[in-house]
């Protein structure tokens, strides 16, 4: 049968589990640390990361006012000169350029540290220079950057003159380009890197290196969490399990003491207590069975003494009490033989049974409408017919010579209905009458025999099997008794 979650939203939510909890918890606690760690981790990174580049533009902006002063104040007839020598004998850092106009510049994508970068050479440049002195700054691919005013690119210039200051090779870096006004009508285009050339790498920490690295981490936790739980659990399983089997048979079966002192502890408990509780009830057994069959032989005398009395209306009083004692005696011998039934779980098919248990009252001439498809259950074949009988026999007897049984299965196992069509039962009723000896009006009219015993064993059957019974009256009239047998129900092959 499945279990209801009971409690409140927690226990709704969480796993049913204590293995589901733990790795949940677990889980949760590695995946919140990392989470942090992450967010402290890339924002340290990446403070540091724009420092250095407002470190870094501000140096090369630094350098590039210096050699603008230098070319401004230069006459212009010694430029083109200079700027000649410095791309064949090197001796700046700087990709130098002297152009009739500004030259337009793809930007690279906007990012904060291109920002950073872009807006701390601004401001250098504007102290730096002389009061009004306007300077463009971009950052560009070096593949897309135009140098000259004829559309000439980058790459298409001479090695000599780019790979010195660009860095393009082994693998491209963002170029800081400066374009600043030097006379009338031209213009001084200054080209580098950074001294960082691969500063936009520190603009996303969490790398693909670093995620891989976060995820076989939690994925080891969680190998090491589940190890774990699964360590504490199986003691706890075995503990339930052999629970159940004891509750179920009474068979006690001794819990291994393994594991931690905590888990041996409680299956040294269990154990003793298995053995206690097994004491407990085979000592009542004995007893009971003992008072029951003592009390048979001082109500066979009394009856014989009844004999010998003259008054014929005191003689069938007396006859009547120890009849009423007697089945008393033999209603709590059946009782007792009845719960105790030993015997190994098998596959019964509940078609065939309910067929054994109405043949004779078939036979006798009672109407039984007969609605069970091949069903088959894991019980106690006995102790099941015992169970089914006293309620198809009661049924019988107080509710008229007609029944209707009827079986389906579900997902939470096999529900058995028997529909009598008697007077039914007071709502008040309903549960006392599954106490022993509990004989209401109705059936002390419809039959004098009855003990009042047979629904408490058939209740305490079903629940041994994990199953239950109801009564309820049918709208039409009657009473339905309706069992309910838990999961492992299967069609029968």
């Amino acid at each position: 049968m499945t279990e209801r979650r009971a409690g409140g939203w927690a226990d709704r939510l969480l796993p049913a589990t204590l293995r589901g909890r733990i790795l949940l918890m677990m889980v949760a606690g590695v995946l919140l640390s990392q989470l942090l760690g992450s967010a402290i981790w890339t924002w340290q990174l990446r403070d540091t990361a724009r420092r250095d580049a407002r470190d870094a533009a501000h140096q090369t902006a630094v350098s590039a006012a210096a050699a603008i002063r230098f070319l401004r104040d230069l006459p212009g007839q010694y430029r083109p000169l200079l700027v000649d020598q410095l791309r064949q004998m090197g001796g700046t850092r700087f990709f130098v350029a002297v152009n009739r106009q500004r030259v337009p510049v793809a930007p690279i994508e906007d990012s904060l540290l291109a920002r950073t970068v872009v807006g701390e050479v601004r401001r250098t440049l504007q102290v730096e220079l002389a009061q009004g002195a306007q300077a463009d700054v971009a950052l560009a691919w070096p593949e897309t950057l135009s140098v000259t005013g004829d559309g000439r690119l980058l790459h298409e210039l001479p090695d000599n003159w780019v790979v010195g200051p660009m860095l393009l090779r082994p693998r491209r870096a963002p170029v800081l380009v400066i374009q600043a006004d030097v006379a009338a009508g031209g213009s001084l285009l200054l080209a580098s890197t950074l001294p960082d050339p691969y500063f936009l790498d520190s603009a996303n920490p969490l790398t693909r290196d670093r995620l891989l690295l976060q995820g076989a981490t939690l994925l080891t936790v969680l190998l090491l969490v589940l190890a774990v739980a699964r360590t504490l659990t199986r003691p706890l399983q075995r503990i339930a399990d052999a629970a159940a089997a004891f509750g179920g048979a009474m068979h006690p079966s001794a819990v291994p003491e393994t594991g931690t002192i905590e888990l041996r502890r409680t299956a040294r408990a269990f154990n003793d207590m298995q053995a206690r509780i097994q004491r407990f009830v085979e000592d009542r057994e004995r007893l009971f069975a003992s008072i029951s069959h003592d009390l048979k032989t001082p109500i066979t005398r009394l009856k014989l003494r009844t004999e010998m009395l003259d008054d014929d209306a005191l003689r069938a009083d007396f006859h009547e009490d120890l009849d009423e004692l007697d089945m008393m005696v033999k209603g709590a011998l059946q009782s007792v033989k009845d719960s105790a039934v030993h015997e190994n779980v098998g596959d019964v098919r509940l078609d065939r049974l309910l067929e054994r248990l109405t043949q004779p009252a078939l036979a006798a001439g009672a109407r039984i409408a007969i609605d069970v498809p091949a069903l088959s259950v894991r019980a106690k074949p006995l102790a099941l017919k015992r169970a089914l009988g006293n309620l198809v026999d009661n049924g019988l007897r107080y509710g008229g010579d007609e029944l209707e049984i009827a079986a389906a299965a579900d997902d939470a196992g096999v529900v058995l209905t028997i529909r009598d069509h008697g007077p039914g039962l007071p709502a008040s009723s309903r549960e006392e009458i599954f106490e022993p000896y509990v004989r209401l009006a109705h059936g002390r009219e419809k039959s004098r025999d009855g003990s009042g015993l047979g629904l408490g064993i058939a209740r305490g059957i079903l629940r041994e099997h994990g199953g239950d019974v109801r009564l309820d009256n049918h709208p039409d009239g009657g009473l339905v008794a309706t069992v309910r047998l838990p999961a492992g129900a299967a069609p029968a092959a």
